[in-house]
């Protein structure tokens, strides 16, 4: 089945909509969002992705990154997509929004206008990874995260990266 995202301009205004990978292929503007889950010890939460997906497979990421789908809300589609990928649900909050361009390789470009959102999880038994998506699933604080990406960059999504300084910039 074909995925489409939601083209927008810079302000968020749709343009229309375009297959999921050919908007990768051509480097538009895309809607997408990000998820960033804490435990109660400030440790983050990071999903391996899939071997089989079609670029960055094997790579560490954050907890959920997606994009929503033509009609539904930023907020709606990280809720869905938490339960989809991760098959559980939390409480978000959005804390901003950014436009990036990455190149991941193979000839594709994330370039999306992120809504960033932050929520809570604890129970690391109660994933049912969907394993077409997620590899594998584990916390680990902010000082080893950025010494893991300082010493291995390439076992890190590019988009992760990106949206973790901007995260960082804002809090």
């Amino acid at each position: 089945m074909e995925e489409f995202v939601v083209l927008v301009n810079p302000e968020d205004d749709v343009l229309g909509l375009m297959e999921k990978q050919q908007a990768h292929i051509n480097g538009l503007l895309h809607r997408a969002f990000s998820v960033f889950l804490f435990n109660s010890k400030g440790e983050m939460l990071l999903q391996k992705r899939a071997s089989g997906k079609y670029h960055s497979p094997n790579q560490w990421t954050n907890a959920v990154c997606s994009h929503p789908k033509d009609g539904e809300t930023y907020l709606e589609g990280a809720q869905r997509r938490l339960r989809e990928e991760l098959g559980i649900q939390s409480e978000l909050s959005e804390k901003f929004n950014f436009i990036y361009k990455a190149d991941v390789g193979g000839g594709l470009w994330e370039h999306e206008l992120d809504h960033v959102f932050v929520g809570h999880y604890e129970y690391e038994s109660d994933f049912n990874l969907n394993k077409e998506e997620v590899e594998e699933v584990r916390f680990i604080s902010m000082q080893d995260l950025d010494q893991e990406i300082a010493e291995n960059p390439g076992n890190f999504t590019e988009w992760f990266k990106i949206i973790l300084e901007e995260y960082k910039h804002h809090f």
